[in-house]
């Protein structure tokens, strides 16, 4: 770089900024010269965020028509490009399978995996015109491995990774790079908002389990699992690796259980896989 030029800055558009991965990804980013553009579902989150000084569109991925006018937004500030794209909102609705609604299941592929999909199918040209971009999907460790009673979000997380490992395969004529960021545990209020949609969708009174709910199943929505989390900021240091590298990895996997459970899901029996995760 010559004497007096400037470091072009990197602009980045990141979904579900309100709270937990998306948030601290766009403080973090933002911190070390990124033009962030954190958006959220919500307009009031929004309007917090512009109080912070951050771009903050409102994009849905449950509302098209959020998309198209958020992403436009993003583009009419960087006067056209855009250099990475975070796909990161995504809920959940606990409860067993047979006890989820087909209509909760359509609601929930809205918004983890289709309104991805039509958000990413709008920045593709961007970053096909510009000869370079990086696509990173927010997958989970229940993308690689399924647990009981969370089947409806896994169901979308086993969707990404797939659609996502066949857009990698896709693109690579392309200087686009699509990578999976694949968090374990983490301390966000991703229950809190699991609840909302148990409360929203699951008539667990009329269950054939009811007896199950009451003796266990509510106690572990309500009161959370014991065991050991960590903090949104071990994601952010897997979107940075992902972003900032010059040949990012196809995988980024956080947390010691994400590392255990893709091991195991390699090496052992499926049934043998079963029991182990029916304990954890």
């Amino acid at each position: 770089m010559t004497e007096g030029a400037r470091e072009v800055t990197k602009s980045i558009l990141i979904t579900g900024c309100s709270s937990g991965i998306g948030l601290d990804s766009a403080r973090t980013l933002r911190d070390r010269g990124w033009q962030v553009f954190a958006s959220c579902r919500a307009e009031d989150d929004c309007i917090r965020l512009r109080a912070e000084g951050f771009h903050s569109p409102r994009i849905d991925y449950e509302d098209p028509e959020s998309i198209e006018t958020g992403l436009a937004e993003v583009l009419r500030v960087t006067g056209g490009p855009l250099d990475a794209l975070f796909n990161n909102g995504a809920y959940a609705i606990p409860g067993p399978m047979e006890d989820v609604p087909s209509d909760a299941l359509r609601r929930i592929f809205e918004a983890n995996l289709i309104g991805w999909h039509d958000l990413t199918r709008r920045v593709i040209p961007v970053m096909r015109s510009q000869g370079h971009g990086r696509i990173l999907q927010c997958s989970s460790v229940l993308g690689l491995a399924g647990a009981k009673w969370r089947g409806a979000y896994v169901a979308t997380k086993f969707a990404l990774e797939g659609m996502s490992d066949v857009l990698r395969m896709e693109m690579k004529d392309t200087g686009i790079d699509v990578v999976l960021i694949e968090p374990g545990p983490i301390e966000t209020p991703f229950r809190d908002n699991a609840i909302k949609q148990f409360e929203r969708w699951i008539d667990w009174e009329s269950s054939a389990r009811a007896g199950q709910y009451r003796d266990s199943l509510l106690n572990q929505l309500y009161r959370g699992s014991s065991g050991p989390s960590w903090p949104t900021s071990a994601v952010t240091t897997a979107v940075i690796r992902a972003l900032e590298a010059r040949r990012p990895k196809p995988r980024y996997r956080v947390t010691t259980p994400t590392t255990v459970v893709a091991i195991f899901r390699r090496l052992l029996p499926t049934r043998l896989l079963d029991r182990v995760l029916d304990r954890a």
